[in-house]
């Protein structure tokens, strides 16, 4: 038998820890992230997931930094993708850390909604997934996101930027939780 509520408490505790390296880099950087385009915000992903699929295959890291960090990065970043598509980019810092912090509480909690409707009708098959799956969907939702940018978004029957980034989201959760669930 699922357990969904399982689940969403293991997303919950995984999107806290994201939210709390976002809160502090807030702290220190301000919302600097505002001056980004969002081709900009997905080549900043695309070197995430890439860093992250070249650690899979080689085992090594020569900065100190494994997988899991990466994944957080996937996390914020795409939620800061979500809140760029919605609110434009900017030419200079022009948001409080308390408005970015409720953005991302929002975008946050839709991309779990979505994740939580798809699990119900996918029967948690993330589950029986490997982590260098979820690298290897998160690269590919890259390839298509820039694809509709050089469309400049005129896609026949595909969905948009946003639901590839949310998308993304949940791979990395995913990554993040299976990961957790290997160091118990």
């Amino acid at each position: 038998m699922q357990d969904f509520k399982k689940t969403e408490n293991q997303f919950r505790a995984a999107l806290a820890e994201c939210r709390t390296l976002f809160a502090k880099k807030l702290h220190d950087y301000g919302a600097s992230w505002r001056i980004l385009r969002p081709s900009s915000l997905t080549d900043q992903l695309f070197i995430k997931a890439s860093r992250i699929r070249s650690l899979e295959v080689t085992g090594e890291s020569l900065v100190g930094e494994g997988i899991r960090p990466e994944f957080m990065a996937l996390v914020n970043y795409g939620i800061v993708g979500l809140i760029q598509l919605e609110q434009g980019y900017a030419d200079h810092t022009d948001m409080s850390a308390d408005d970015a912090l409720a953005l991302y509480d929002r975008h946050a909690e839709s991309t779990l909604q979505l994740m939580l409707r798809k699990n119900h009708d996918y029967g948690e098959a993330w589950r029986g997934m490997r982590v260098s799956s979820y690298t290897d969907l998160i690269l590919t939702k890259l390839q298509r996101v820039k694809e509709i940018e050089n469309l400049g978004g005129a896609t026949l029957v595909s969905e948009g930027i946003d639901s590839n980034y949310m998308d993304i989201i949940n791979y990395a959760m995913f990554g993040l939780i299976k990961l957790s669930e290997q160091d118990q």
